[in-house]
């Protein structure tokens, strides 16, 4: 199944639109009519500073006041989110600790052998947000744009490589899937973590990376990196004159960066309906929608069925990528 992501951020505002009738209907339930009735723990699949973390944090300020019950965030970084997944799915199913994961989430069960089921442990609130990232290279790389990067890759056959943030993350298969639509073979140098990654490639050391946007345009912007193209279908806000990477010469290519929230399996129904109503409250403020902005980002607050057929989507999708490439993690 594929899901046009410009679609689902048009269903999103749909959404927008029907919350008050959503939020009525959501607190009509015997326990959603006492939750929150504690502290709630948001378990977030990246690191303290990372742009979902900012991104939540500011969610979890504005729950605080709407629920007024403590919400706190918790980093679990390690395993590739592994960590914060797992400790959810062993939580109480009662809507007090809450995932957030990245598209990660949804490439981790063609990579790793997992201590929970994707679909059995876990229930879907809500996709938060999507994320556009960019396709940089080093400048000395002699490329303009993914058609020429194509044919060079092709004439100079193993010879290019891309940095990535590690096996099995978004970067490492966005890479992998270009590969395999181009017909090109470009060698993969993964390094721990996004920093290290991009420091390679404005030192030359490798060739080009796929970089989230607002990390990679400071060094576009001043010529020390060149933006061929954003991986999401349609172009983005913050860079409308870079062209995608399908409409500039990979017909097809998308990838897209993104958050979503779920909750351990069994948490009551009229629950997931209030925070799934308070999500969508969050996301159309116009102070979440602005910082949202400055990370490249667009709100894209879902139905949990919505995100049971997107989340199913995305992992088939990964799992064809990592069969084909036969990636691994290292």
């Amino acid at each position: 199944m594929h899901v046009d992501v410009e679609k689902t951020m048009k269903h999103g505002f749909k959404i927008l639109a029907a919350l008050p009738a959503l939020f009525v209907i959501s607190t009509t339930g015997a326990h959603a009519q006492s939750y929150p009735g504690k502290t709630v723990t948001i378990s977030i699949a990246t690191a303290a500073g990372s742009a979902p973390d900012t991104i939540i944090r500011a969610m979890a300020q504005k729950m605080n006041e709407a629920w007024r019950q403590p919400v706190i965030v918790e980093n679990r970084a390690t395993a590739g989110g592994i960590a914060a997944v797992t400790a959810v799915t062993k939580s109480a199913p009662d809507g007090h600790t809450l995932l957030v994961h990245t598209a990660a989430f949804t490439i981790a069960p063609s990579m790793y052998k997992l201590p929970y089921d994707t679909f059995r442990d876990l229930l879907p609130v809500s996709i938060i947000a999507y994320v556009p990232n960019m396709l940089v290279a080093h400048p000395t790389l002699p490329v303009r744009n993914v058609k020429e990067l194509i044919a060079l890759a092709k004439a100079r056959a193993g010879d290019l490589n891309y940095a990535s943030s590690g096996s099995g993350t978004p970067a490492h298969l966005a890479g992998e899937l270009f590969k395999s639509m181009a017909g090109v073979n470009i060698l993969h140098v993964p390094y721990k973590g996004s920093p290290p990654a991009l420091t390679s490639v404005l030192a030359g050391e490798t060739s080009m990376l796929f970089s989230p946007l607002t990390i990679a345009i400071p060094h576009t912007q001043s010529g020390k990196l060149r933006a061929l193209g954003v991986t999401t279908a349609k172009r983005s806000k913050l860079v409308p004159d870079l062209p995608t990477i399908a409409e500039s010469g990979l017909p097809g290519y998308e990838v897209t960066q993104w958050y979503g929230m779920q909750v351990p399996a069994g948490t009551p129904k009229d629950v997931i309906a209030r925070i799934n109503g308070e999500v969508g409250k969050i996301l159309a403020m116009p102070d979440i929608i602005e910082k949202l902005a400055t990370l490249g980002a667009e709100p894209a607050p879902s139905t949990p069925e919505f995100m049971t057929a997107y989340v199913k989507s995305e992992v088939e999708k990964w799992n064809k990528v990592v069969k084909a490439s036969g990636a691994k993690v290292d």
